[in-house]
């Protein structure tokens, strides 16, 4: 079972001399610099199982054509398999993208020193293209060279705009396992940094660096750039700058309750993944975790008891008297799970049942939070999709705070 579907990056590197495609391709364009002070709602496709991931629809170019991202708060630089020419691309639902009016990002540019690294250009002249690599967690990667193209985006009240925004024209594509990737055409940075595409709509003036999701536990849902469609329930936490979490969305450190009372770990330093299928623990966090479920399962006398799963090998799953279909069906036999932030009073981050069980194809209901070593960082507790469900989720890079509150995310939301 592929349980992770992370694209947390791990580094960002350049450059690749003797890779670029031919740069004659691309021609000049002017910015749209203004726009209405509205939102940019988007519509999710995807669920946390079978799939795996969430992604939404962006139209490209000009004229613009319907290229699909997966949503990712866990990196910054956008980038879509590009026809550049594409060296090696990967099984997609569209033909590369080829860029009609682009124009080459240079080294000397400020956006190429955020996704290269260290954060100096490895270039030989200012004026040469800017290349980037991308390495992730799960083992995929991408390559490519920096342009400016159109994104024909359309705000809540009816106006489209047309803005040329910096992404990754990537013609080197890599996968460990290419049949359970994401199929997607590329990836929708949505992280604090720069050369995110929230970063330089704000920097255009086009709307606040606030970007939102409601990930729906039936699934689908919706996803927004700006703050008008923020509800006044939010409960919000401080972001919290970390040298080694650098650009990440880190919310500090939290203490572990299962069903209000304490597991005794506390803390636990929080991350938000939105490309993260499912939620990690370190290894002392999550076995507190499953001891305190199991124990609560077994002196309660409920009917149902831990059995292994060939699918979720590395997690604990139980089994009912007969074969289970809907989480609906054994739901009410666990109790919620909830972190509390330190740095914010009242501030509580509940997961449900829902929002921590899955039912395998064996008809299991098995924990869908890991135990962080599985994808080589025990330091940290990456929380994913699953623990988003049925709530929605606010980066608001303005004000440098992460909120969140219980939502219907079926239903998009009333302008």
């Amino acid at each position: 079972m592929l349980f992770i579907k992370t694209l947390f990056v791990l580094a960002l590197f350049a450059t690749f001399q003797g890779c670029h495609p031919d740069a004659n391709q691309f021609r000049d364009v002017k910015t749209l610099t203004s726009g209405p002070s509205s939102s940019i709602l988007f519509q999710v496709t995807g669920n946390i199982y079978p799939d795996g991931y969430y992604y939404v629809t962006v139209n490209l170019g000009n004229p613009p054509k319907p290229y699909e991202f997966d949503i990712d708060t866990g990196s910054h630089l956008t980038w879509v398999q590009c026809d550049a020419p594409c060296q090696q691309c990967l099984r997609a639902p569209n033909s590369p993208y080829k860029p009609a009016t682009g124009t080459l990002v240079a080294c000397e540019d400020p956006l190429c020193a955020e996704v290269q690294w260290p954060k100096i250009p490895q270039c030989g002249s200012p004026d040469e293209q800017c290349d980037y690599y991308l390495k992730y967690v799960d083992g995929g990667s991408s390559l490519g060279i920096v342009i400016k193209d159109p994104f024909s985006l359309q705000y809540t009240n009816g106006t489209v705009t047309n803005p040329h925004l910096a992404f990754g024209c990537g013609y080197h594509q890599s996968h460990p396992n290419p049949t359970t990737r994401p199929y997607v055409d590329g990836i929708l940075g949505l992280g604090m940094g720069k050369e995110s595409i929230v970063s330089q709509l704000q920097e255009l003036g086009i709307v606040k660096n606030v970007v939102a999701h409601c990930l729906s536990s039936q699934g689908n849902g919706y996803l927004f750039f700006g703050d008008e469609l923020v509800p006044p329930t939010v409960v919000w936490t401080p972001m919290v700058t970390s040298a080694d979490l650098a650009k990440r969305y880190f919310l500090g450190v939290a203490e572990l309750y299962v069903a209000g009372l304490t597991t005794g770990k506390k803390d636990l330093r929080i991350v938000f993944d939105s490309a993260t299928t499912y939620t990690f623990l370190i290894p002392e966090a999550h076995k507190a975790l499953v001891s305190m479920l199991v124990e609560d399962i077994r002196d309660n006398f409920h009917p149902i008891y831990t059995v292994y799963d060939e699918e979720f090998t590395t997690s604990v799953c139980w089994k009912g008297s007969t074969r289970l279909h809907s989480i609906d069906e054994v739901k009410h036999f666990f109790k919620p799970i909830v972190l509390s932030f330190e740095n914010a009073q009242n501030s509580w981050f509940e997961m449900d049942p829902e929002a921590y069980l899955v039912i395998s194809k064996q008809g299991n209901a098995c924990l869908g939070i890991f135990n962080s070593e599985e994808m080589g960082a025990p330091t940290i507790n990456l929380i994913g999709d699953i623990s988003f469900l049925d709530k929605l989720v606010v980066y608001d890079n303005e004000n440098q705070r992460i909120g969140w509150t219980t939502s219907d995310c079926n239903n998009l939301p009333i302008v």
